[in-house]
């Protein structure tokens, strides 16, 4: 019997991630379920690869520019946030998808699309944060996606546990 190519390298990617994570977690045994230590990794990692990609955007591709669509100008640290949404959505629904909420039984599509409200409610609030961060109290843009990033990520912690892996 063959499999699929993306079929393996679901399966090779999923088990090699999980082992690395799941090879610290002996660290953190005493004071966090499995399922939070995954989340918090998996996350963990998202969020390294945000604030990098991010950083990599607002300093290199917009280069500190705004961003003139014709019919709005984005700010580039709001253009930033909003380019960089979309990569790091996708990454962190696939490693919660696979690696921290694989006993969800809701389909999919389900899962995606409640994944996606949760996400966009993140996204209004790091939208409102930055504003808030860079705009009104003037900090810079790196440690403000940070602060930012702090914040949404209690609320994406509660409702993604609660709402889009939930188990019936």
């Amino acid at each position: 019997m063959l499999i699929s190519f993306p079929t393996f390298a679901r399966f090779v990617m999923k088990d090699g991630i999980t082992r690395f994570i799941d090879a610290f977690y002996f660290l953190f045994r005493p004071f966090l379920p499995l399922k939070t230590y995954r989340y918090a990794a998996c996350g963990g990692g998202n969020l390294v690869f945000d604030i990098l990609l991010y950083f990599i955007f607002y300093n290199f591709i917009f280069a500190k520019q705004n961003l003139d669509l014709y019919f709005v100008v984005l700010s580039p640290h709001i253009a930033s946030l909003f380019v960089v949404f979309p990569i790091t959505f996708t990454t962190g629904f696939l490693l919660n998808k696979y690696i921290t909420f694989e006993d969800s039984n809701l389909p999919w599509k389900v899962q995606f699309f409640r994944y996606f409200l949760v996400g966009m409610g993140a996204l209004i609030l790091g939208y409102v944060s930055m504003k808030f961060f860079v705009d009104l109290l003037g900090f810079y843009p790196t440690p403000s996606k940070l602060l930012t990033a702090i914040i949404t990520v209690g609320y994406s912690y509660i409702l993604q546990n609660k709402f889009s892996f939930k188990v019936n």
